[in-house]
């Protein structure tokens, strides 16, 4: 199975899941007010996501965020049980996010 964006709605926002190949969701992204909007955040990650520093973990190290050019969150992750699987999380947002096609459920 391919990785892929799952665009839909949630209430009358729109937001997105990026699932790896294996269908686990490994980056969740903030809701958006319209669709294009969250069409965008999908383009900022495909674009953000194969840069190291564009990653912040959080304090417990067991989670992460994936920041736009502008410091920005546009997604974050699921909670790891420990650093080392967060890092294995981050890997995988890399190696998915690139080729990812977008799954529209809107």
């Amino acid at each position: 199975m391919a990785a892929k964006f799952i665009l839909k709605t949630s209430g009358d926002q729109f937001m997105f899941n990026l699932q790896s190949g294996n269908g686990q969701t490994v980056l969740t992204s903030e809701r958006y007010t319209t669709k294009a909007a969250a069409t965008g955040g999908i383009a900022s990650v495909k674009k953000n996501a194969a840069d190291d520093r564009m990653y912040e973990r959080t304090a417990s190290g067991l989670r992460f965020n994936l920041k736009a050019a502008n410091g920005q969150v546009i997604g974050v992750s699921q909670n790891y049980a420990s650093e080392a699987s967060a890092k294995d999380g981050m890997d995988a947002v890399k190696r998915a996010a690139a080729e990812a096609l977008v799954d529209d459920q809107t």
